[in-house]
Formats: C-alpha cells, structure tokens, sequence
C-alpha cells in the first residue's frame, strides 16, 4: 500500500527532450476535443438570423470575437495565471480548493493534525509576498466561521459537480459533432472554455511547461490561423445564403475532405476519452478527501499514477451519455448543456483563484479583485447566454450537478457526523491500561491491528470488542490510514507512530498518511510497510523518551518512512528455519521441537548499539509477527438520534445509508484474508 514512483515531481527538474515530448503527448489528450473546434465555430454562429453583408462585418466580427476569446481566457487567463496555482504539479478545482484548505487551516478532513503541516508538499510557496501580515483578517475568517468554510466547500462541489456533468456531455457531443460533418451546431462558448479548463485539469498528468509550450507555440497559432482562413473563405463567397454551405468542409478541398473528416472523428474520440479519463481522476480526489463514495479504482499503468479506471462510474457516464444523446438527437441542445457546463466550471475557478492570489500568494487583495472582476465579468457574459438556453438543454448540467452535488454532500455530512461521533465516545487511555489479567484479560499470540479513523484516544468499538471477547493481541496498533490535503506524500513521511501507555504493554499507534492522488499497492507490503514503522520507532525511540505518558499527544508521534525507503529498518521473511537476527546479532530459539514456520528478520542499518530493552521489545514484535497478524474491522451502523430534524433524519437514515452500504470496503480492507479478520459491530446515533 504505498505510492508509487511519481513521474511528475514537480521539485525534479526535468529535460528539454521529457518537456517536448510531454507537450507533444497534450497535444492528443489535452487539446484533442478542442482540435474540432473550427468545425462547428463560425457554422454556429451563423446559426441565428444573421445573414452576409458585402462589407463582411459580421464575419471580421466573429474572427475577433473568436481571437479575443482565445487570446484572454486560455492563453492570458491559464497559461499564464491559473496553471501556476498548481498544487505540487496538480490541477483543476479540488487542486485548488485543497491549496486554500492548507493555507488558510480548514479542511473537508476532521482529522488533520498541526504534524502534518510539516510533510514537504505543504512547503511549496513559490509567490509568497514579504508582506505576510496584509491578509491574515482573511484566514482568520476562514478559521473562525465555518459557514464560509461551508460555502468554499459547496462551490469546489459545485465545480467538480460540472466536471462530471461534462463528462457526461462531451463524448456525446464530440463525436455526434464530428460524425454529423456540416450540421454541425454548437455554442461559441464552448468550443474555446474547454480547452482552457481541460489544460489546467490534466496538469497532474503533464508539467505546467509543456502544457504552456504546446498551447502558446502550437495550439494557439494553429487555431487563430485555421479562423483566419475560414473567415478570409467566407468573406470571398459571402453570397452562399444557405448555413449548411457555412461549415468548415465547404472551405476543405474536395480531394481530402473525407481525411480530414476522418481525422476530425479520431480527434473527438481522443478527446473524449481525455474527459472521461479527467472525471476519473477527479472522483479519485473527492473520494480521497472525504466528499464521495468510496469507488472501486483500477491502474492501468505501473509506471505513471494518473492513468486510473472506474469501473461503476464508467457504466455511469455510458448510460447518461446514451440517454442524453437518444433524448435530444440534436447537437444544438447537447452544445448548449455542455457550454453551461463548462462555463460554470470557469467561473468557479476564477472565484477560487481569487482565494488563492489573496490566501496563497499573499498578494494584493485589490489584484484579486482585479483578476475576477475583469475575468469573471468576460464569463459572467458567456453564463448569461447560456442560461436563456435553459430551456433549450441547458437545463440538463444543472440537473445532474444538482444529483451528483446531493450525493456528495451527503456522503460528506454523514462521514463527518460519524467522525465526531467517535471523538466524543472514544476511551479514556487509563481504560485501556488498568485492563489486566486479574479482570479475565488475556494477552494472545500476534499482532492485533485495530482500524480506526481517530488520530488519538482508543476507539469506543474497541471497548465493545473486549467487552464481548475479554482478550487482545500480545502486541496492539491501533491503525488510521488517513488522506492529507496534499497530491502526494512522500515515502519518508508516510507513517506516524507512536506509543500507548508503558513499554511493557505492546500498545502501539500508527498513522498512515496518503494524498489525495496517492494510490495503495496490495496488503502483504502494507503489512511490512507497518511493521517495519514500529520496528523504526523502537529503534530510534531515547532512552528516556516521553513516550510511555498516559497522556497520549500528537507531538509524540514520530515521522517514520515506508518499507521502501533506503533507510530505516528492513523486513525479511521466509519460512527455512526458525533463526531470528536483529542487526548483526542471530538469537536461536530455545524450543527444538517448535514447527517450522515463517522466520521474521528485522535488518538494522548501522547504527550505535541498540539497548538491550529495545531488543527485546523487537523480539516480542517479530515473534508476534510470526504468529500472523488479525484485522478489527469496526462496521458502524450510523442513525440519526432522537429529536433530529426531519431532514437530517432522512440524510442520515437513508441518504447516508444507503450510500455507505452500497460504496466500496476500504482499499486495505478489500484483499484481507477472510480467516484473518474480525469484524465488530455497533451503532452510531450522530
């Protein structure tokens, strides 16, 4: 269960030849839907009573609306602003939202803690004004009032809302667009918005520089001249009064107009492919911080992290995509839901972008107020004419936004209810330590691994489970496998750990921390990956450290690295004899006529002598290691309590339930063995 090699690091500094050949890779899944876009440009917008003129105003007209269009938004607006707001080399809105969350300490997460501001994707600040105390009214806003937090939460919902939305709409309507030749009828909007958000989008999957080169030196002047030329066609043979004459084969020569159709028809399916790969890649997000079901999620590359498969959000976007496309037969509709779609996305990112260049930058708030007044005003215009189609198709985005906003929110609402639920019933440490043998307690060989989403105190269903089987492990990890506001963690940083109660108890807390674009490898190296944290942190624990205080704090736990670092304690297993070595030094067992089994071996790097208390302590960890370890899987069954609202009752009881029993187990709890795991059960009342 750890991340993988992260080909877009964005601290590594890469070549000119890796930069040119990931601009020449966006060019097919970045700009690909946009490549269609002088197909159906100047068709749809001849679409209404506008007729030719013999001064050919309203063809220059719409070359310089269609140049201006490209020139502020994509090229001035996210080649040069937006995509320099990456969140350590990731893009689109849950990027930024998770960028805002850090600096200005909110979260959609509960239990983030003050240790995790210090993993190095928090340090990223490459526009950090001297002036640090200009805007600090406005975190402390932030901090104070959850309401606004609340509201910046529902506006990145809202956004994302309308990724998946269009990802609904664009593989309908790219082919249908291209297949359907010269009744072509789109909205202007749409043709150019895509690109722009579709570039900051795919970030995570490029670098902010070959994304700049390929639109600023390729894209760009590919587009504005294919509109020129289009324009300087129409302006010679204005006196074609039918619109179907309008379209751009009729200025492709007929000898190669079947291979550029052909050509068109590869460019949508590469294009929306590249959407539906987007939506894939931002459901992963949400699902990571909390605002999604949990999913299943397939990668199909070992080599890059981004290329992910859904399959149930896939058999998802097919039938919505066949229904929109049966139900309207008409690209005119479909263009006006997916130019809503796109625009509001925009907006929300001109508004989140704002938070960022005040919260993040720690510039001017009057630049702020620039960016999205002059931006916001240019979109505001596009959102206006996209809803007079309302009625016209572009009802549909908003309904499905609204669907897909309802079943986030409430899958949100309902994990962070059953959070706090567990923080105010959790068990006091002096519990835990005054269980002993004398109350029917006994200790069993292995290792215990209690799941719990608390990153202190003892979980109430660990009290149920002694309560009903008065027994536990010789040695106790109480495990929470967490995600941060950050892409990635790195493998250094991946574990915290720390002690419970005296040494002689065994009882050990770890924490495992994930990004939001972080993915698990299976749980036979999750298992080493843990055992080996502890192993670390017996290791490296003083002497006279404080980690045996009854009161458990966070500022005990210590940073330790994954089974795959270079450094830190290495885990050796196979099951030849029964000889255990730790470091240098080979203990043999006293009992001859044990059967062989599993040798666990523990590789120390060199270091000074480890004390004779701390060898123990590695020997009872590797003998319980040898005698398997058992998972404790808590199933809480969440209810409204008693004097709820009725609509808190129906989110709760039924949205949030439903949900919960139809959403994927946890990713480490999917290939436990059966025979190694306990599950116990309880009911919430949040």
């Amino acid at each position: 269960m750890d991340l993988e090699s992260n080909n877009n690091n964005p601290f590594k500094k890469e070549s000119w030849r890796t930069v040119l050949t990931l601009a020449y890779q966006s060019l097919g899944v970045v700009y690909g839907d946009l490549s269609t876009s002088p197909l159906y440009v100047y068709k749809s917008a001849f679409a209404e009573d506008i007729h030719h003129s013999d001064t050919n105003e309203e063809i220059y007209g719409v070359l310089s609306f269609v140049f201006w269009t490209l020139t502020l938004i994509p090229l001035l607006k996210y080649v040069f602003i937006v995509l320099r707001a990456d969140d350590n080399g990731e893009g689109g809105t849950f990027a930024l939202y998770s960028l805002l969350c850090r600096h200005a300490r909110v979260s959609s997460l509960p239990n983030c803690q003050i240790v995790d501001e210090e993993l190095s994707a928090y340090k990223k600040d490459d526009f950090i004004s001297a002036d640090k105390n200009a805007n600090s009214s406005l975190k402390s806003t932030l901090e104070k009032h959850k309401t606004l937090h609340k509201v910046l939460l529902i506006l990145a919902l809202i956004g994302t809302c309308m990724v998946i939305g269009d990802g609904v709409l664009t593989p309908a309507i790219s082919v249908f667009s291209a297949v359907s030749g010269l009744e072509l009828s789109l909205t202007t909007a749409r043709a150019h918005h895509e690109c722009s958000e579709a570039m900051f989008a795919d970030l995570g999957h490029f670098s902010q520089l070959s994304i700049q080169i390929a639109f600023s030196f390729i894209v760009y002047p590919s587009l504005i001249l294919a509109y020129m030329g289009q324009a300087a066609y129409l302006s010679k043979h204005h006196s074609l009064q039918s619109d179907y004459r309008i379209g751009f084969y009729v200025s492709v020569p007929e000898k190669i107009r079947w291979p550029v159709l052909g050509i068109a028809i590869l460019a949508a399916v590469v294009g929306s492919q590249a959407v539906i790969t987007g939506t894939f890649s931002i459901i992963k997000q949400c699902s990571a911080l909390g605002c999604f079901p949990r999913v299943r999620i397939i990668h199909t590359s070992s080599k890059r992290h981004g290329q992910i498969y859904i399959p149930e959000i896939n058999w998802i976007l097919m039938l919505l995509c066949l229904a929109v496309t049966i139900g309207f037969r008409d690209t005119k509709h479909l263009g006006n839901a997916s130019g809503l779609a796109v625009i509001t996305v925009m907006l929300v990112t001109t508004c989140l972008m704002s938070l960022v260049i005040v919260l993040c930058w720690e510039k001017s708030i009057f630049l702020a107020i620039g960016f999205i007044f002059f931006f916001g005003s240019i979109e505001a215009l596009y959102f206006s004419a996209s809803l007079i189609k309302f009625r016209e198709g572009a009802w549909v985005p908003i309904a499905l936004s609204f669907i897909f906003l309802m079943v986030m929110y409430t899958w949100h609402y309902g994990t962070r209810k059953k959070y706090e639920f567990d923080v105010q019933n959790k068990v006091p440490i002096n519990w835990l330590l005054d269980l002993s043998p004398n109350l029917g307690i006994v200790r069993v060989r292995g290792i215990g691994l209690i799941q719990t989403e608390l990153v202190s105190g003892i979980p109430a269903i660990f009290s149920h489970f002694v309560t009903n089987l008065p027994a536990f492990h010789q040695v106790l990890v109480f495990l929470c496998i967490k995600y941060v506001p950050v892409p990635h963690v790195q493998s250094e940083e991946r574990f915290l750990v720390g002690r419970i109660g005296p040494k002689e108890y065994h009882i050990y807390r770890c924490i495992a921390r994930y990004g939001y674009r972080d993915h698990h490898k299976d749980e036979v190296e999750f298992e080493k990956d843990l055992v080996c944290s502890i192993a670390e942190f017996i290791r490296s624990e003083k002497p006279d450290g404080k980690n045996n205080q009854e009161d458990e704090d966070e500022e005990n736990l210590t940073v330790v690295g994954s089974f795959s670092t270079k450094r830190g304690v290495k885990l050796s297993e196979d099951e030849e004899d029964n000889t255990e070595i730790v470091g240098t030094s080979e203990l043999q067992k006293s009992d001859s006529l044990d059967k062989p089994r599993k040798r666990v071996r523990f590789v120390v790097p060199e270091t000074p002598q480890i004390d004779r208390e701390a060898q123990e302590e590695l020997h009872e960890l590797m003998e319980a290691r040898e005698s398997g370890m058992v998972f404790i899987l808590g199933h809480s069954y969440v209810r409204a309590k008693s004097g709820s609202s009725f609509i808190k009752k129906m989110a709760i009881n039924y949205g949030y339930d439903f949900l919960r029993r139809n959403s994927r187990t946890p990713t480490y709890a999917i290939s436990v063995p059966h025979a190694s795991t306990l599950e116990v059960g309880m009911v919430s009342h949040v």
